[in-house]
């Protein structure tokens, strides 16, 4: 029986390893391809937030912002009815989804976890999150338009609304997941209800995140032109007819302005319509995303 030496040297592992040169070219080349990928990115959002800055500028005016549409040649013309438009239709979408959504997300969350009702809830949610939003317009179109008889702005706030729904539900669910345990567990212990553990203690504590999620679900629908094409429809008048008459909206009104008028005057009202709603999207997205740091660091 043959033996090795205590003093024998050991077999050399230089050959197994990889030169520390070949290492620091990987860490350079993932570095650049970072910045490379980050730089894309940027630039893209700076070259279309300059373009829409640049050219809705000129649009830009007191009158502007107060008056009404009008028909190319009237002078005095300005995008006021159709952003009243706008806030009503997201305003009805807001009070249509979020009372529902909240409450199905609580339940995923706190009640029907483990069920097949739930898996098939999330699973829904995540086709609905990713279904083009001009299919929610044509079904609201064959559901509500083409029985009612008329285009309306409660049409439209009705597709917003089917948009907005599995939004909030999976960020409300979530954020309630992230609540500890022990909350749970502490207020049971006091002798509270389910219920109450959950209103007064769970979403209290998760109301930050939940804020959040319907923040960017109004962000989400703001800017969307589809539905409103099939429901909404336009119009140069004020929003009297909300419930059985065309409304007049931001979306649409960019639309038809940039793309179907021959005119230079309704390009630059166009362009100064996209500055508005894309000044509403990044407020309001900077308010959901204060709302979130505030939830972490506490």
């Amino acid at each position: 029986m043959t033996t090795h030496s205590l003093s024998s040297p050991l077999p050399s592992l230089a050959g197994k390893t990889r030169p520390q040169t070949w290492r620091k070219v990987q860490d350079w080349l993932m570095q650049g391809f970072s910045l490379l990928a980050l730089a894309l990115a940027m630039g893209a959002m700076i070259w279309v937030l300059g373009t829409i800055l640049l050219r809705g500028a000129e649009a830009l005016g007191w009158e502007f912002l107060t008056n009404p549409t009008k028909p190319y040649g009237i002078p005095g013309a300005g995008i006021a009815n159709a952003l009243l438009g706008t806030l009503l239709v997201t305003l009805c979408a807001a009070v249509v989804a979020i009372p529902p959504a909240l409450l199905a997300g609580i339940w995923l969350a706190e009640f029907g976890k483990a069920s097949p009702v739930a898996a098939a809830l999330r699973f829904s949610a995540n086709v609905m999150m990713g279904m083009p939003s001009v299919i929610v317009g044509l079904f609201v179109y064959m559901a509500l338009v083409v029985p009612m008889g008329c285009f309306s702005g409660f049409a439209g706030a009705v597709a917003l609304a089917i948009l907005m729904f599995p939004v909030i539900m999976r960020t409300t669910e979530e954020m309630l997941l992230m609540v500890p345990d022990t909350l749970r567990e502490s207020g049971l212990a006091l002798g509270l209800t389910r219920c109450r553990v959950t209103l007064q203690i769970i979403c209290r504590s998760a109301r930050n995140g939940l804020v959040t999620g319907v923040l960017l679900s109004v962000a989400r629908v703001s800017g969307e032109t589809a539905p409103l094409l099939f429901t909404a429809l336009f119009a140069d008048s004020w929003p009297t007819h909300f419930f059985s008459g065309p409304t007049p909206n931001i979306p649409v009104l960019i639309t038809e302005y940039a793309t179907n008028s021959p005119f230079e005057a309704m390009h630059r009202a166009g362009w100064g319509a996209a500055l508005v709603i894309a000044v509403i999207v990044l407020l309001i997205n900077l308010v959901a995303r204060v709302c979130f740091r505030d939830k972490r660091a506490h």
